[in-house]
């Protein structure tokens, strides 16, 4: 568990037990006919079975604590690529192609102008991800919802459906030791770790959203806080549809590097992309030691794909058609269950 993570007021080792307490009920769920589910919990997404060859993938999440930032700097157009990214990422690691999201926006008071500023964000994500935004809900919550400031606080979080045929899973399954992995950079921070963020840069650094300290390049806080959540949707599919023998896929969210882990096998990670400068004014103005920002934070990695040694180049070169600076950052290893960065002396989980 990152100790920073914790004093800012998120426990990650309480979390998993909280999410392992709940899982645990809801595989005792008896609907009375054989279950459809055919991946198991814990991947990226679900996967149910809705004919002998098609799946429907399910992703849902939000966008988190990033919206206190929006709610402070009052600026609301972005939110929504980052809701957006958040669940069709997550689709695209089963293999699943995303074709819907249906959003939930809950506000403390209702402000047309307002939505309709958060509005722009889910349409610019949903464009990019190739999805339909067919539907969604309002929920007004004054007692429930408190904004910074009031009263113009809001929640907003997706669900998001995607196809793929059931002989076409991504599972991580097939990873074997030797493979290649493929790093996709990040735009930075995306959307997880932001309690630990704005305590670092906002309490212990403080620092006002305006300021534009040195290591941002003339970027305010605000500009970098806000900055959205890379869509590696068209990216992953066209991937997927070539030649190349894709192993597995990796969103890398909230808990870092550990997010690979989902796929099983081990992993190294040679040679890490650059991180935005951001994670470096985070780490000196919170003083996170370097293996807890690994821990939390993406650190300028946002997805990773696995291929075969010998489609390597090819993987490379269509990701980084789609994302410049995408390439070989490690090798899958025979050491099950831990990713390990020899350049940092790092092992992750953090023992």
């Amino acid at each position: 568990m990152s100790d920073a993570y914790a004093a800012a007021g998120v426990d990650t080792d309480q979390a998993d037990a909280g999410v392992g307490a709940l899982v645990a009920v809801l595989k005792t769920i008896e609907t009375g006919s054989p279950s459809r589910s055919v991946v198991p919990s814990g991947h990226y997404a679900s996967v149910l079975k809705v004919s002998d060859d098609l799946g429907i993938a399910i992703a849902t999440d939000g966008v988190g604590s990033k919206l206190v930032v929006a709610e402070e700097a009052d600026r609301l157009e972005t939110v929504g690529i980052d809701c957006v990214a958040m669940n069709v990422n997550d689709l695209i690691c089963v293999g699943a192609e995303p074709i819907a999201l249906v959003d939930y926006l809950a506000v403390e008071q209702v402000d047309a102008g307002r939505l309709a500023r958060i509005g722009q964000g889910l349409k610019v994500g949903a464009e990019a991800a190739g999805t339909e935004v067919p539907g969604g809900e309002l929920a007004v919550l004054p007692e429930l919802i408190r904004g910074h400031p009031s009263p113009h606080g809001f929640d907003l979080c997706a669900t998001a459906i995607g196809t793929v045929r059931l002989d076409d899973l991504v599972l991580g399954d097939r990873i074997a030791p030797g493979d290649a992995l493929i790093g996709v950079p990040s735009s930075g921070l995306h959307s997880n770790g932001y309690t630990l963020a704005r305590r670092a840069l906002q309490v212990d650094g403080g620092l006002t959203l305006d300021d534009t300290p040195e290591e941002l390049g003339g970027a305010s806080v605000a500009d970098a806080l806000l900055e959205p959540t890379v869509i590696y949707v068209r990216a992953v599919l066209e991937l997927l549809k070539s030649s190349v023998d894709v192993r597995g896929l990796a969103h890398i969210t909230g808990g870092g590097l550990n997010n690979i882990l989902r796929l099983g096998r081990g992993y190294e990670i040679s040679d890490p992309l650059p991180s935005p400068p951001v994670f470096d004014l985070v780490a000196r103005l919170g003083d996170v030691p370097v293996a807890e920002m690994w821990e939390v934070f993406n650190m300028g990695c946002g997805f990773i794909a696995i291929v075969p040694e010998a489609d390597a180049d090819e993987a490379a070169r269509i990701l980084a058609s789609h994302h410049e600076g995408a390439r070989r950052i490690g090798t899958v290893t025979d050491r099950d269950g831990t990713v390990t960065v020899p350049g940092l002396g790092l092992t992750f989980p953090l023992r």
